[in-house]
């Protein structure tokens, strides 16, 4: 029995380390502190969001920044664990953004989704689009990716060295002021 209890608590260890070192996060985490809540947008590289309304996933960053977007799809992609469909990851400080394997590529208001191949497909897209896009402009992605979901990307290039973190007007009210982007959108 005293072999059986020491084995959990290792197992139950080793899965809190895991969860810490990978930066990966549950949703619901209501008792982050303002500063802690930054930390994680900044480390995360991007702002994201749902826009139930235009049914998008809008992801705000520089464009370093959004490029942390494709790696962390291969670095989902890359874990042996999430090879079965229905696995899942949640990101940022309120795990809203939630990366899931399935049998069909598709963006909704639940989960980024699709299958191994299809989530490195979405990464290689990304990159791309990224590579020439400048500060100001928004590139919205769709139907390369999956043309019968009811979601699509939308990513919100912004100047170098901007805080992702500044984006958050909802939790972090005052301290974020919503930014114009009169600039031009890119459809694909």
């Amino acid at each position: 029995m005293m072999t059986f209890l020491v084995f959990a608590a290792l197992a139950a260890i080793a899965l809190y380390l895991r969860k810490v070192i990978s930066g990966k996060d549950e949703p619901g985490h209501a008792d982050l502190s303002e500063d802690a809540i930054k930390q994680q947008w900044r480390k995360l590289g991007f702002y994201c969001e749902l826009d139930d309304q235009k049914r998008l996933w809008v992801l705000t960053g520089s464009r370093a920044g959004l490029l942390y977007f494709p790696d962390l799809l291969l670095g989902y992609v890359n874990d042996p664990q999430n090879a079965v469909d229905g696995s899942k990851q949640h990101y940022g400080p309120y795990g809203s953004l939630e990366v899931m394997t399935w049998t069909t590529a598709g963006l909704d208001s639940h989960a980024i989704r699709g299958s191994l191949d299809d989530l490195t497909r979405l990464a290689e897209l990304v990159q791309g689009k990224l590579v020439s896009a400048e500060a100001g402009e928004s590139i919205t992605i769709r139907d390369e990716f999956a043309a019968d979901s009811p979601y699509g990307l939308f990513l919100d290039v912004r100047p170098d060295g901007f805080d992702p973190s500044s984006a958050d007007r909802e939790r972090l009210g005052a301290t974020a002021k919503p930014v114009q982007n009169p600039n031009s959108q890119r459809s694909v």
